[in-house]
């Protein structure tokens, strides 16, 4: 039975690894622009607070979150990046420096607290019928972000992950600008915990009939040598328009050889409707 189980936790990234692969999964992790804002003045932190930078365009006034601001004197990194690690240490006897390493970060510091990040990249035109999506594995914290001049969602936890539909703000004809504001004022633990875009980031390309972000439910119950692996999978469609299609799951071993396969089941998906469907795969040992 624990050879069994053994395989079949094998078994469960696999089908997950194959999920993923039929999609684009673009790697935005290299050639990002770096400038530090400041807490508690405006003036230092790109106007943050007096100009109104969450409109739902940002295009006809260049701030910066508009694409033609320049930031060509902005500091270069890839991401992941944690711009308090490189900071130096500093003394104090208060209980928060402590517990976060002795840092200059928090509100006793807003020139080192806040960090503004933006990102330059380019979108094949033939994928303009595409679903496009912004990843964020990771951000400390309370990140704002923009794309195209568009707000696009505010992510408030340091330590959860998100993803944003950007379909509807993507340029085709040129660059297509991220800009993300961190404000790293707040703790939400008693250890070190950094600040910025420290993990990476995603740009995700779909069909519109597609399976969304924790769209699949995958759990196994095993009895002696057989197992029966439940799996629910949700499919979304955005086109305008119905859609059909055909869902079925399989398991392969870790050399990719198909073990067992469901049957085809058909699904019919109204205008920007979703459906879910429940497999079970039978298995022997």
């Amino acid at each position: 039975m624990k050879n069994l189980l053994k395989q079949y936790i094998t078994v469960l990234f696999l089908v997950l690894s194959f999920v993923t692969s039929a999609q684009q999964k673009i790697s935005l992790d290299d050639d990002w622009r770096f400038h530090f804002g400041h807490a508690a003045n405006p003036d230092k932190d790109f106007d943050y607070g007096n100009k109104l930078l969450f409109h739902k365009s940002n295009v006809f006034e260049t701030t910066v979150v508009n694409p033609k601001f320049i930031d060509t004197t902005w500091r270069k990194i890839n991401v992941p990046h944690d711009w308090v690690v490189e900071l130096p240490f500093v003394k104090s006897t208060t209980h928060e420096m402590d517990t976060h390493g002795y840092k200059p970060v928090g509100s006793a510091y807003p020139e080192t607290s806040i960090g503004w990040f933006r990102k330059h990249f380019s979108v094949d035109k033939k994928d303009e019928n595409k679903r496009f999506e912004l990843q964020f594995e990771g951000i400390y914290r309370n990140a704002a972000i923009w794309i195209n001049g568009f707000y696009v969602g505010t992510n408030f936890s340091g330590y959860l992950g998100n993803t944003y539909d950007v379909t509807d703000f993507m340029n085709f004809e040129g660059d297509n600008v991220i800009v993300i504001r961190v404000d790293a004022t707040q703790a939400e633990g008693w250890f070190y915990e950094g600040a910025g875009i420290y993990r990476h980031v995603w740009l995700n390309i779909t069909n519109k009939v597609f399976i969304p972000e924790n769209g699949i439910f995958v759990h196994s119950e095993i009895k002696g040598k057989n197992a029966i692996t439940s799996i629910e999978t949700t499919v979304q469609n955005n086109y305008l328009r119905n859609s059909d299609g055909i869902v079925y799951s399989y398991i392969t071993d870790r050399n990719g050889k198909i073990l067992t396969k469901t049957s085809e089941q058909k699904i019919n998906l109204g205008i920007r409707k979703e459906d879910r469907k429940s497999t079970r795969l039978n298995s022997s040992h």
